[in-house]
Parts: structure tokens; C-alpha cells; sequence
């Protein structure tokens, strides 16, 4: 249901790297995802795009009554509005000119009807024929998706001027929900990092979620998920509010940028085939539960509309044409995600100079699972980054932490009554107190405080490279956060928009080395380092940690047998399926080898 004119799509990276991806590629009809986490950095964006194109500005304080909503409000309608502008003068344009109305027809995919229509005109001898099929060419084109994320679960309470908590309307989920409810876009909204039912239920308080007469909806549901189950239980949660969804995400649970939120082991090729035996049972049960929400309601539910099925999509570490190939051809998804290899795309992305020069040279070493997060949950990282070296400095200087001054990640209540950030100098100074007074010997007491002062200022350090970008904050300021999947490691340089598209579809020489192991491949790989991970962390005494772990290591002993399977299938162009066959060898054997340990076989045994 969620129409994409592109066989991929540009998802949400960090709060700033695709703050303004739509006034960059929208009007080449290309979809890409804002975070709507951070109001304050939207604030600042929106004032330079003013200036930018001479737009009035008037700032909404802090201090303002609903202010975080206006906010993101007004800076979703001002990118509409100026994508709005750039996609008019483009329509205007010739096609037969080199021009960018040219340029939005050749980054479309050759499969792409509006793509044959094009190249059939584009051999028609001028005339009236032509001049008419150029109008009507005109005017079946649209413009990328102007949508937007949410993570559900960063969903702090706040509280008034007299520190008092305000209502769940005003909690941080519920207030960027209504700020994009209350836009005259007409997108989709992005749900991900885990189901909040505070939050889904508020979303049956606005009907541009709901369908209109003709049909449509005007504000579409995409839910990012993890497994079949997952989008089950949710989908039949949205269902019984009448609420539907127009798409499932599916994430790969660590070969991503961002949050990686692992799974049970479950790799994307064992969820993508489930989805693809299973997804009729979806409608299947969302249908009637929706109709009789529509029917209590007195709502007549458009005919059109009955045989509407949810898209499903899924991004996490795609690299070449090849892949693309095996997931929408074999695995029968309907489209696909690509986010990191954007960050070296300056038309597609915001990065500042500095930063994306870092992700040019890092190769796989420099790419990491970090325990930067405040969240605790493990995030995509680069080593150098202007964050890590400021976060470490602090830390050098007797200064651990930071002053916390949005507070979007406050969740723990160890040492306070009203939560508070873990990367915060608060904190940080009290966990670091109360480790060096435990009996723990130094070198545990060491290992303890380095990892409390590994957190880092994710809301306020995410944004920061944007700004720099534009020029709304000085190079120097530094600071600045990103969070790549490791996929980027095998992009080596800055590329034009047109080379990642053609590198996308299998238009040109491929942008990446042959010896870049396949997606399936890597995904394992991280997947074993994690357990690794896990492993050297664990509680000795905590008998239900293990059983997680064998648990994982059964569910990745059934993804490498299908793993194992591809592999022996014949490679679309491109695709290194002889990686999947030494890794899968390689990390079964590093598996055996885990799982031997002395501490290990005591607990399973």
C-alpha cells in the first residue's frame, strides 16, 4: 500500500544525517525518513531553510504551550513546502533538455513504467504525438514521500514550569506524533525500536489514519519489525482500532545503522522466507478486525479498498545490485532500504566534511557495535568520531558525562526519583562513586567506570554534524555522532546521487570491491561476535542468560543451514555467495569453540 516509484527507499539515520534528505531528493521522486525525535535541531533547521529561500521565520521557544508539537509541525510543513517548490520547477522543465526533470527520469529503474514511457518518447521524432505524451508524462510524475520516524519507546513523561508531570498527551512520542498529525502531509509514518501501546492508541485520535471515501489514507502506518510475530501482534493491536498497516519493515537485527536491536538469532534470510510463506495470513487477520471497527463506527468501509495488502520492505546492510536482486526476486519483497551508503552521498545526506571524510577511510575495524547509547542498547558506531574523542577527553579531564541539555534519553531512576540520562555528568559522577566504594577489585572497578563513561550525549552529538554541514554551527564546534552499519566500510569515497542509484540498480561498474562478503554473510559474523560479547559479560550465576544464549546459537545453527542453501543456488551478478560458504564454516566452528569454555559448559551442562 505504501507507493514507492523506487525500488528503494532512504531510511531514518540518526536525528540529523537525513534531517532534510526530502528537500534533497524528494523531487526526484525518491522517499526518504525524518526523525522527528529532536524539536530543538528541527527548530534551528527550519530558521536556515528559511533564510534559504525567503520564507518567513518566527521561532517557537521552549517555552512555548505545546511547543515540541509546533515545532515539528512547522518544519514538516515548511519541507513540503519547499519540496513542493523545487518539484513544480522541475515539472516545468524540458525533457529534452539535459535538465532535472531528465535526471528524474533516468535515476528511475528500467522495470519502472513511467521509465518506458520516457524511453519511448525519447525516440519519437518531435511533433504534436510527442508534445502530447511529454504532457502526459508530466503529469504522472510525483515526488518522493516526505515521511517520518518515531521510536516508540523513546517516550519520556515532561513536566510544567512548576516540575510537575504534565499529561500523556505531552509525554516526547505522543507530542511528535501530534505535531505530524496535525501537518497536510500526505506520507507515512515510521514506527520502530519496540511497541508502545500508550502511543498506538493515541494514534486512532486522528482520521488522517483512517481511510476517506475514496479510499486512501492520507497518513499511512510503516511498522518496523523484527520477526513474523512481532508484526502479528502489533499489526492486530493497530487492527482492532481500525487502524492499518501499509507496510512491514523488516530490519536486520544488527547488520544496520543506528540501535541494533538484537534478535534470538533469527537471521534475515529464515525471517524474510517466513514473511514471504505467510504474509497472506496478515490481511487474513487484520481485515475482519478492521471492517468491525469501521462497522461500530458507522463507517462504510471504500470497496477499493478490500483487496489492499501491506508492502513488505526490508534494509539492514544491503551493498550491490546483486542482493537486491535475491531479495525482491527470490524472497518477494516489495522493496528495499538503503541507508549507510547515502552517508557518502552529499545531494542525498547531511554530513559535515569532517565526519564524512572518517567514514570514507574506515574500513571494517573502524566500524563497530559501541556502548555509546544511553538506552543500553548496542549502536552503530565509527572509531574517532568527534563525539568519542570529546566524550573521552571529559572523561580524562575528571569531567565524565554531559550536562544533558535536551533530556530525550532519560530513563534511569538508580540514584534519582525523576529519571535521568546515563550519559549525563549526574549520573555518571554517582555510578562512578558508588562503583569505587563496592568490594570489586580495581581491575573490575576499572572496566566498570570505563564502560559508564562510554555513554555518550546521543541526543545533543546526533545533530550536531548537520548543523556544522549548513554552517548553523562552526567546524570547530566538533561533537558530532554517526551511526553507520557496517556496509559502509566497502564505500570509499564521496559518490554523485546518480552513481548510488546506477549502483543500486546494476547500471554501472559496481561501486563496491568483489571480495565484500554477502549481507547474509556479515549479518552472522555479528551475530557470533555478539554471543562472544555476551559471553565474556555474563553473570556466572544467572542460569536464565545462558539459556538465552543457547537459544540463539540454535536459532543461528537453522539460519546458517538456510544460508548454506543460498549459497548453493546460482549468484545473481554481483553476489558473492562463496563468502556465505566460508563464513557459515568459520563461524560454526568459532560457535563450538564459544560454547566450550570451561564457564560455559559448567552452566549448560
Amino acid at each position: 500500500m505504501h507507493n514507492n516509484i523506487h525500488a528503494f527507499h532512504i531510511p531514518v539515520m540518526g536525528t540529523g544525517h537525513s534531517v532534510d534528505s526530502p528537500i534533497r531528493v524528494a523531487h526526484y521522486g525518491i522517499n526518504s525518513v525524518i526523525s522527528i525525535v529532536d524539536d530543538l535541531l528541527l527548530e534551528k533547521i527550519r530558521k536556515y531553510y528559511c533564510n534559504q529561500y525567503d520564507i518567513p521565520y518566527k521561532n517557537i521557544p521552549r517555552s512555548a504551550e505545546d511547543g515540541r508539537a509546533k515545532r515539528i509541525e512547522a518544519y514538516l510543513e515548511l519541507v513540503q513546502e519547499i519540496v513542493s517548490i523545487k518539484f513544480d520547477e522541475l515539472r516545468t522543465l524540458s525533457i529534452f533538455d539535459h535538465s532535472e526533470k531528465r535526471r528524474y527520469f533516468e535515476l528511475l529503474p528500467d522495470s519502472s513504467v513511467l521509465k518506458e514511457t520516457y524511453d519511448k518518447l525519447m525516440n519519437m521524432n518531435p511533433g504534436h504525438e510527442r508534445k502530447q505524451k511529454e504532457q502526459e508524462l508530466t503529469q504522472a510524475m510525483k515526488p518522493g514521500s516526505i515521511d517520518i520516524n518515531i521510536m516508540a519507546k523513546v517516550d519520556s513523561l515532561n513536566y510544567d514550569k512548576n516540575d510537575k508531570p504534565l499529561s500523556k498527551e505531552y509525554s516526547d512520542a505522543s507530542a511528535a506524533l501530534r505535531g505530524y498529525a496535525n501537518t497536510s502531509l500526505s506520507s507515512a509514518l515510521v514506527l520502530s525500536a519496540g511497541f508502545n501501546p500508550r502511543l498506538y492508541s493515541y494514534l486512532s485520535d486522528f482520521k488522517d489514519f483512517y481511510r476517506d471515501k475514496t479510499g486512501e489514507i492520507k497518513k499511512k502506518i510503516v511498522l518496523k519489525v523484527s520477526d513474523f510475530r512481532s508484526a502479528l501482534i502489533q499489526g492486530k493491536f493497530l487492527a482492532k482500532k481500525g487502524l492499518e498497516i501499509s507496510e512491514f519493515r523488516i530490519e536486520s537485527g544488527l547488520n544496520c545503522g543506528g540501535h541494533a536491536f538484537a534478535s534470538d538469532g533469527h537471521l534475515l534470510p529464515v525471517l524474510l522466507q517466513e514473511f514471504k510463506e505467510r504474509k497472506e495470513k496478515l490481511s487474513d487477520t487484520f481485515r475482519p478486525l478492521v471492517n468491525k471497527f469501521y462497522d461500530k463506527m458507522g463507517w462504510e468501509y471504500p470497496e477499493s479498498a478490500l483487496d489492499d495488502a501491506p508492502s513488505i520492505t526490508v534494509q539492514g546492510g544491503i551493498g550491490t545490485h546483486g542482493e537486491l536482486r535475491r531479495l525482491l526476486e527470490d524472497f518477494e519483497m516489495d522493496g528495499t532500504g538503503w541507508g549507510s551508503p547515502f552517508l557518502l552521498v552529499p545531494e542525498a545526506t547531511n554530513v559535515d566534511g569532517p565526519t564524512r571524510e572518517l567514514l570514507e577511510n574506515a574500513g571494517e575495524n573502524e566500524l563497530y557495535l559501541s556502548n555509546v547509547s544511553p538506552l543500553g542498547v548496542p549502536f552503530n558506531n565509527v572509531r574517532q568520531s568527534g563525539s568519542e574523542i570529546w566524550t573521552k577527553n571529559q572523561a580524562e579531564k575528571g569531567k565524565p558525562g554531559s550536562g544533558c541539555p535536551k533530556g530525550y534519553l532519560v530513563s534511569n531512576t538508580e540514584f534519582t526519583e525523576k529519571p535521568i540520562c546515563t550519559a549525563s555528568s549526574e549520573y555518571q559522577l554517582l555510578k562512578i562513586d558508588q562503583i569505587e566504594h563496592s568490594d570489586k577489585n580495581a581491575e573490575e572497578k576499572e572496566k566498570e567506570k570505563n564502560r559508564v563513561m562510554e555513554k555518550s550525549c546521543l541526543c545533543g552529538h546526533l545533530g550536531n554534524g548537520a548543523m556544522i554541514n549548513l554552517g548553523i554551527l562552526k567546524s570547530t564546534y566538533g561533537k558530532q555522532a554517526i551511526c553507520p552499519g557496517p556496509n559502509v566500510a566497502w564505500f570509499d569515497r564521496q559518490y554523485s546521487l546518480d552513481e548510488m542509484v546506477d549502483h543500486i540498480y546494476g547500471r554501472r561498474e559496481s561501486l563496491v570491491p568483489e571480495e565484500r562478503p554477502h549481507m547474509f554473510a556479515k549479518e552472522l559474523v555479528m551475530y557470533v561476535d555478539y554471543i562472544e560479547e555476551m559471553l565474556d559479560q555474563i553473570d556466572p550465576e544467572s542460569d536464565g542468560q545462558f539459556k538465552k544464549l543457547k537459544k540463539m546459537r540454535k536459532n543461528l545453527d537453522k539460519g546458517m543451514d538456510v544460508c548454506l542453501s543460498i549459497a548453493d543456488s546460482n549468484p545473481y551478478p554481483g553476489e558473492n555467495l562463496q563468502s556465505i560458504k566460508t563464513t557459515v564454516d568459520k563461524q560454526r566452528q568459532r560457535l563450538s569453540r564459544l560454547f566450550e569454555q570451561p564457564k560455559v559448559e559448567k552452566v549448560m551442562a
